[in-house]
């Protein structure tokens, strides 16, 4: 039956482009209609690459190891299940520096998209992609160092302008374990010494150039003029900035982790690390690490735990 005022067909509308995934070589890469576009690693689920506006935002060293024979000297490499050195006293004793998640091989879980259509804008695409790793996964020497049943997914999340990184870790054995989480990111500048971190100030940190005495940040900004290596703690503003040149460049906003590393090698420094180049790459990178660094995250069996980052990019 005919009827008056029939809505008339919708036309098929041609579908804009939408986000990319492909995986090529051990890396994944993504990239969004606005051009933004990620790189990872699946050694180590390390993220390599992250351009906004055609622009690095990354600082990865011309000399990092790609081939997973060690860590990646840039991007952001995941410290886990320890900090630093190893800690004798302690159950991840046996483990090496920054324990495995850096020095492992991930599987690629897939992707899932938020894609705006043809009716939409560029900036209203993200993609996410995650990347697990589990006691499966771990040599036997890890296995016996790390006697623990875990599962580890981390996410990252690329929008218009931003990059997400979350990491769910879950206790998957019969009993407790403790553990530390940071990213260990590496931002590239134009200028170091025309460069600021903002959100510090007042903050309580250790100074491991002074012997690891514990500080207070005095002036709002940060600037760097020589090697610096601290551990901020216990933070209660959530957003770090990287200010270049008196604008600012990133926002690095907390989520869940109480605590942020500074870290810049500057000359000798640079000078003793064989996979750091160039050697006054020091000039252009700053590292300003998310973590849960002071003392230790404790996960009884079945828990979770999940922290991350968002970085948004001006």
């Amino acid at each position: 039956m005919d009827r008056k005022n029939r809505p008339s067909a919708i036309s098929p509308i041609a579908a804009g482009p939408q986000p990319s995934v492909h995986v090529e070589q051990g890396k994944v890469i993504a990239s969004l209609p606005s051009g933004d576009s990620v790189e990872i690693l699946l050694f180590g689920a390390t993220v390599t690459s992250w351009k906004t506006n055609g622009k690095e935002r990354l600082w990865l060293s011309t000399a990092a190891k790609l081939d997973g024979s060690k860590p990646v000297r840039g991007g952001v490499p995941i410290v886990f299940p320890a900090f630093g050195p190893p800690n004798k006293d302690h159950v991840t004793g046996s483990l090496p520096q920054h324990g495995f998640a850096r020095n492992s091989h991930w599987e690629y879980l897939g992707k899932s998209s938020s894609e705006s259509g043809a009716q939409g804008k560029a900036g209203d695409d993200s993609i996410k992609l995650d990347f697990g790793l589990s006691t499966a996964n771990l040599s036997e020497d890890t296995k016996k160092a790390w006697p623990f049943g875990f599962g580890l997914v981390y996410s990252v999340t690329l929008g218009k302008d931003s990059l997400q990184t979350m990491l769910n870790v879950r206790n998957e054995g019969t009993e407790a374990f403790e553990f530390q989480f940071l990213l260990h990111t590496y931002f590239r500048v134009e200028d170091i010494t025309r460069t600021q971190i903002n959100g510090l100030g007042s903050a309580t940190y250790v100074d491991k150039m002074l012997n690891a005495t514990t500080h207070q940040q005095s002036t709002p900004s940060l600037s760097i003029a020589g090697e610096v290596d601290r551990v901020y703690t216990g933070l209660q503003q959530d957003t770090t900035s990287v200010v270049q040149e008196g604008r600012p460049s990133l926002d690095i906003i907390r989520d869940n982790l109480a605590d942020t590393v500074v870290w810049n090698p500057w000359i000798e420094k640079s000078k003793g690390m064989g996979d750091f180049e160039p050697k006054d790459g020091y000039k252009t990178m700053v590292c300003v690490e998310v973590g849960a660094v002071e003392g230790w995250q404790k996960l009884e069996p079945g828990e979770t735990f999940e922290g991350g980052m968002l970085v948004k990019a001006h």
